[in-house]
């Protein structure tokens, strides 16, 4: 298969994709080429790395996020795998879906966090895979001030018995602090 025929393959295979998971994901998720914040990000229609495996796991994300999006913590907890594992910045390992439903109590009205895949790869039998990139968490503090944090995000999928995809293991690390930000004090306290 040539390459521009190929490159057009995936572009019919990503709007078809779009269509399925619908605007609000879209909206919500990005896609690589998409960005959301002011890094580049890979464009599927001319990454030559693009796949079906890929485009399954971009779909996954896009459903994932949708969830989130409108279910909170819940929709959070739902997409993961019995055995699942979520790897919080400085928290305790949650091991199990049902420790992490627990543990993701936020509502959409609270707590909306978003994020951005910027790349994806299915290993070689096709039933497991992983996608990572930049996400955003924005709530408000106890005075109502808007406080976002972001970092990076790996997440890790595994095609059930039952043909269904879930997260077996999801992990964030928050940004490091901006040059500066670590050392310097308060104002008004030298």
């Amino acid at each position: 298969m040539s390459g521009q025929w190929r490159r057009v393959c995936c572009g019919v295979a990503l709007g078809a994709l779009l269509m399925a998971c619908g605007a609000a994901a879209h909206a919500q998720l990005g896609l690589p080429g998409m960005s959301t914040s002011t890094e580049t990000q890979p464009n599927p229609l001319t990454d030559t790395t693009v796949n079906p495996g890929k485009l399954i796991l971009y779909g996954l994300e896009a459903r994932f996020a949708k969830d989130v999006a409108e279910k909170g913590g819940a929709g959070f907890a739902e997409w993961f795998a019995d055995d699942g594992v979520a790897l919080g910045n400085g928290k305790p390992p949650l091991v199990g879906r049902l420790a992490i439903a627990k543990s993701a109590n936020w509502s959409p009205q609270d707590y909306q966090l978003t994020w951005t895949p910027t790349d994806a790869m299915m290993g070689p039998s096709g039933d497991m895979g992983y996608t990572w990139g930049h996400y955003e968490g924005h709530s408000k503090d106890a005075n109502g001030n808007p406080v976002v944090t972001s970092g990076r995000y790996i997440t890790m999928w595994r095609k059930q018995p039952d043909g269904q995809w879930r997260v077996v293991l999801d992990a964030g690390a928050n940004e490091p602090p901006s040059a500066g930000e670590c050392c310097s004090l308060p104002p008004g306290t030298h």
